[in-house]
Formats: structure tokens, sequence, C-alpha cells
């Protein structure tokens, strides 16, 4: 799995003028929760971009007083004038405790009803799982070779070895819906026939 490395700075002070300073200097205050001791520290904001702006699932090593803590993203704060990243908030994980994080979907192959000319929706990026750290990974497979038209895939039908999928598991997930040209087509056919025997019908009633 993709891991990115943060050089992180201990956060002794704490405050809106020691926050202040610190984003002064370019520098994101965050904190890391989960383990044996919670970690206040600063970053560049520049180095937390990769991890920060991206709808990948990474893990991060960050790098604080000579100690590594693995962990995963879970809150973000933007100031809500200038959108600039203020704070984050980082999980540290712990071997034998299950966490719970949003992984991708990665939807695999073709399905039946895009064949038939239909046109596929997704409905969702990613869903939430719990499942220890050795299980996570970059994202779910989903297979929708199989989806015809009109049908539907549903939380339910994901396939996730070793995780718990924590959302409700009739909410769709991914569809194949008719496109405008295929229902203009079955219109047409569905007219013909009938414009067949209404034409058959006149001759025979002239002949009366």
């Amino acid at each position: 799995m993709k891991t990115i490395t943060i050089e992180g700075q201990l956060r002794t002070e704490s405050g809106k003028k020691a926050t202040r300073q610190l984003r002064s200097q370019k520098l994101v205050p965050g904190v890391i929760y989960g383990g044996k001791t919670e970690i206040n520290f600063s970053a560049p904001a520049s180095s937390l971009k990769n991890v920060v702006y991206t709808s990948e699932f990474m893990l991060t090593d960050i790098k604080v007083d000579g100690n590594t803590y693995r962990c995963i993203l879970k809150d973000l704060q933007f100031n809500k004038v200038s959108d600039l990243l203020t704070h984050v908030d980082f999980l540290e994980l712990v071997e034998d405790k299950k966490v719970i994080a949003s992984l991708p979907l990665k939807y695999v192959g073709t399905p039946t009803g895009v064949k038939a000319g239909g046109k596929l929706v997704t409905k969702m990026k990613s869903v939430k799982v719990k499942t220890l750290p050795k299980y996570l990974k970059e994202s779910i497979d989903v297979d929708i070779s199989n989806l015809e038209l009109n049908a539907n895939i549903r939380v339910e039908d994901i396939v996730a070895e070793n995780m718990e999928v924590m959302n409700s598991p009739r909410i769709p997930i991914a569809s194949v819906t008719m496109t405008r040209q295929l229902k203009q087509e079955e219109a047409t056919a569905a007219k013909a026939p009938a414009a067949k025997g209404a034409a058959a019908a006149a001759p025979a009633a002239a002949k009366k």
C-alpha cells in the first residue's frame, strides 16, 4: 500500500497565539491519537498536500521527536475564508486494535447492461469499513460484469474479506440505466408492429 512520510515537529504550546505563529510559518498543527499517548505536532503545509488533496487511501508515517507513528488521516479543518488547511487529525494504527476507515471502491469489468446499450452510473465512491490495520488496502474491488440493464449493485453485494462494511446494506452503489437512444429505439420497435397491424386492417376494412 502507498505510504507517505511526513517530518513533523513536537508541539509544546497550544492556544490561538501559538497556532497563529505556526500558520505564519506555513506550518499546520495536528494531533496523533489512538496509540499509547496523544501526540501534538506541526508539519509543513506542503508536506501534507499529497495525503490531504487526494481521493486515494494511503498510510502515513509521521516522524516526530525521533519516533515514527504509522497513521491514517481521520479529519481535516480548513479556514472558511481562505480555504487554507488549519488542522489535521491522524489515527495511529495499533496492530491488534480495529480501526474505522473509508476505503475507495474500484469497479471492475464491463456490465452486461452497458453492452446492451445502457449507461453505468456509480453512486458511491467509497465505503466505511471496520477492520484490523493489517487488512487495510488501497481499494475494494467490485465486480460489475453481471450488472444488467435497470439493475443495481448494493452495499450488501460488496465482497470485503476480513472487513465489516459499516454502510447500510441496501444502499445502491452502482446501476445501469437506459440511455435516451435506447429508449427511443425501444419505442420505435414497439410502434412498428402496431403500425403493421393498422396497415393490414385498412385493406380488410375497405373490402367490406
